[in-house]
């Protein structure tokens, strides 16, 4: 092989330039040509070369020169087409358009029955031209002499011995013998009488029988000898009759390539197929009118859709032809729909040089049904285009349509988004393709509205992180008020699709508000909806909240004094109700309480711990005692058994044991009303923590001032605390002092205050006003202890 190359390039530095680089040698039976597949130097645009060595064939110089003659005379689509040629004495070279040798296919049988039909006849065709109107013969029709080009036509070759009849001295009288095999090939006539015979006989005998033993070929696969003509073996039903009227013996009513072409486009018989019929119309597509476009593309789909036809002649032949009537011709949506479905089955390299540019022009065209047909069939273009082209070429005329005054221009525009964004820049995502669909969220109709929040939904992931949380909560919250009920489900499906993508601080303070009102939708299918996207996301917070811990407070031991002494409810307690918790939460602080309560200077009395709240000091004779010894006058403070005075004890702590004559500095009245509730619950937990075994006495609390009337109040107050506790006993802890008993006779009841203030030396503390408390309403016998408290 090495040799043959430097032999070549030996031949040609010797001759005239040839202008066409060799390539690897193509094998090819039954011929005096070695052919090469070439490429131009030029522009590296690929070709054949068949090359012919002077030297080696001297013999059959005189077919060469033939062949290189009629090639460069003979002008027909169905003969090769020739792009050069070089004639010197040591070589011959012919260059072509890159064919393909008809035998590597017909041998393997890898050609379908309807694309050797539409084969079969251009090769008809042209021997009927030659025939019939070049008045010449052929003489050498085989599978050999017939080539395939990248469309996947047919062409004819092997023009060694073509020759006119009008001619005295033809080739194929005296060499017609040398083409190879050529007894194996020769009609019945020459090879009883020679190839002088055939002066006497119609000039499409010979090519006629040939053409005859073509068919038994490419059918069959290959061609044995004489005996095989006639025979219908792997023959198609409907071509037998026409076929052996070819290879019938007698030259002189053998049926001429011609006619068999005729009798073969009949309606119905084996040459009137769709794929013919395309191929002749293709060429002049251009120039027909609409209603015959309209009819032609309709066959070109029918075609189209069919596997057993060959590929590659709609990829070279129909595919350009198509895109001259798309963009010149006014081909319309149906011509760019078979472009696409052609484009198909192309390469990346073959699709970005024929279709791309093309596509990229289209989309500046101002005609809305081409325009919703591009966005329409962009999925099929998508994956063949660079990003650069997308960018730059497609998503800049793309966007118009979201302004586009027609409704279904600007329903295709959001669709097409969800093909062309992931070819998008970030920074194209985030800024103005979400300015776009935000208007088209907002679109007077409702089937854009809707598909704008599919297109959010789906795009979500494509969106940047920073801004995709605030997008989408409002985008969804605002499809959810929707008066269309599509786009309100639209935007539960979205949310059920997304829910990944927010935090649970998100789902559980901005979803799960903006989805409860849908469970109440008036459709069912967002009632049920509603119902499937809540339980998605209660499912996912609730399984975050089982990671949280039980609190992010300090532990007590660490909180020190001032920390509140709540603590959790225990469940099954004795406490279980409404209440039972807080009374828990007291208890439950017995253990950390620890030294000995002491009072505020504020306080109007003393409480050991070893009596109730209630019960009065024990020595009172001492007290008075003690307040003559300090040089002060006081009355004995009276207590009336119909309304015992309980004093207020703060919750705040001192260092320093009050004395009783700091009891008498401010009144102690005025302390339990300034308190706060809160404050009020810290004392009274205070007491009852000191003395777990005294029963507190609600106290009665009454102006400071009554006018010198007895206190009727404290009195019927007292009784109904008596009624209730004998009907509801209180819980342990919280059991109440028996009040004292009335005597028989009425008692001189004296006036009954909350605390009885001296007159001292050093001058009275300002006091704190008292805040009033309305007295406690009479408690029905039919109220339990809880709702009294």
């Amino acid at each position: 092989m090495d040799f043959l190359k430097s032999a070549v390039a030996s031949a040609i530095s010797k001759g005239p330039a040839f202008p066409y680089s060799f390539g690897e040698r193509v094998d090819i039976d039954q011929s005096i040509w070695t052919l090469h597949n070439g490429t131009k130097r030029e522009d590296g645009s690929r070709c054949s070369i068949f090359s012919f060595d002077v030297t080696a064939n001297k013999s059959r110089l005189p077919l060469a020169k033939n062949a290189l003659r009629k090639f460069r005379t003979l002008r027909h689509p169905g003969v090769i087409k020739v792009l050069d040629t070089v004639e010197t004495d040591t070589y011959i070279y012919i260059a072509t358009e890159r064919v393909t040798p008809l035998g590597w296919k017909t041998k393997r049988k890898a050609v379908s029955e309807e694309s050797i039909k539409w084969g079969l006849h251009n090769v008809a065709k042209t021997l009927a031209f030659i025939n019939e109107e070049a008045t010449s013969v052929h003489g050498c029709v085989r599978t050999s002499s017939v080539f395939t080009t990248e469309s996947g036509e047919w062409k004819l070759g092997g023009l060694d011995v073509l020759s006119s009849m009008k001619e005295e001295e033809a080739v194929i009288y005296t060499y017609g013998s040398l083409t190879p095999d050529s007894g194996r090939y020769a009609p019945p006539e020459v090879a009883k009488g020679g190839w002088d015979s055939i002066k006497n006989n119609p000039v499409s005998a010979v090519d006629s029988y040939d053409f005859a033993i073509l068919v038994i070929e490419v059918f069959n696969g290959s061609f044995s000898g004489s005996e095989q003509v006639g025979q219908t073996k792997g023959i198609p039903v409907n071509m037998h009759a026409s076929y052996k009227r070819l290879a019938h013996a007698n030259p002189k009513t053998r049926l001429s390539v011609a006619h068999f072409v005729e009798q073969g486009r009949k309606s119905g018989s084996f040459f009137d197929t769709p794929l013919i019929q395309l191929t002749d119309g293709i060429d002049n597509l251009g120039l027909k009118t609409e209603t015959e476009r309209e009819d032609f593309i309709r066959e070109l789909e029918a075609v189209a859709e069919a596997d057993d036809f060959p590929e590659d002649f709609f990829k070279v032949k129909v595919l350009p032809e198509l895109l001259k009537s798309l963009e010149f011709g006014g081909g319309g949506p149906k011509v760019l729909s078979l472009v696409m479905r052609i484009g198909k089955k192309l390469s990346d390299e073959e699709y970005e040089a024929t279709i791309t540019p093309v596509v990229v022009r289209l989309f500046s065209s101002p005609d809305r049904a081409l325009r919703v047909c591009l966005l329409d069939n962009l999925p099929h273009m998508i994956d063949h285009m660079p990003q650069k082209i997308v960018t730059n070429g497609i998503y800049p005329q793309m966007v118009t349509g979201f302004t586009d005054l027609a409704p279904l221009v600007r329903e295709q525009t959001v669709k097409a988004v969800l093909v062309v964004v992931p070819k998008l820049s970030d920074r194209i995502i985030n800024g103005e393709l979400l300015r776009y669909l935000a208007k088209t969220a907002n679109d007077e109709q409702p089937g854009i509205r809707t598909n704008t929040t599919i297109c959010l939904g789906k795009i979500a992931k494509n969106l940047g992180t920073s801004s995709r949380t605030k997008v989408l909560v409002a985008a969804f919250s605002r499809s959810l008020r929707d008066p269309f009920v599509h786009a309100r489900n639209a935007a539960l499906l979205a949310l059920s699709a997304t829910a990944d993508l927010f935090t649970e601080d998100d789902c559980a303070n901005k979803l799960l508000p903006a989805i409860c009102p849908s469970l109440v939708d008036k459709e069912k299918i967002v009632r049920d909806q509603a119902n499937k996207t809540l339980d998605m996301y209660l499912q996912r917070i609730r399984k975050y909240g089982e990671t949280l811990p039980d609190s992010v407070l300090p532990p007590p031991e660490a909180a020190g004094s001032n920390a509140p002494r709540m603590s959790t409810p225990q469940p099954g307690g004795s406490g279980s109700g409404w209440a039972g918790w807080a009374i828990s939460s007291f208890t439950n602080k017995l253990a950390t309480a620890s030294g000995e309560m002491q009072l505020t200077n504020s306080a109007a009395a003393t409480f050991g711990s070893d009596r109730s709240s209630s019960t009065p000091p024990a020595n009172q004779s001492s007290a008075a005692a003690e307040s003559l010894a300090a040089g002060r006058t006081r009355p004995t403070p009276t207590f009336s058994p119909s309304a015992p005075t309980v004093p207020r004890v703060l919750s705040g702590l001192r260092n320093a044991t009050p004395t009783l004559s700091d009891v008498d500095q401010e009144d102690f009245g005025d302390d339990w009303g300034a308190m706060d509730d809160d404050a009020a619950a810290d004392a009274w937990g205070e007491i009852a923590d000191s003395a777990p075994n005294a029963a507190p006495v609600k106290a009665s609390i009454v102006s400071f001032d009554d006018g010198g009337e007895p206190d009727f109040e404290g009195w019927l107050n007292a009784q109904a605390q008596a009624k209730t506790k004998a009907k509801n006993p209180l819980p342990k802890g919280l059991t109440k002092s028996k009040p004292v008993t009335a005597p028989a006779t009425k008692p001189s009841v004296s006036r009954t205050t909350s605390a009885t203030v001296t007159t001292r030396a050093k001058p009275a503390a300002k006091a704190i006003p008292s805040k009033p408390t309305k007295p406690a309403a009479k408690e029905e016998e039919e109220d339990d202890w809880g709702s009294a408290w």
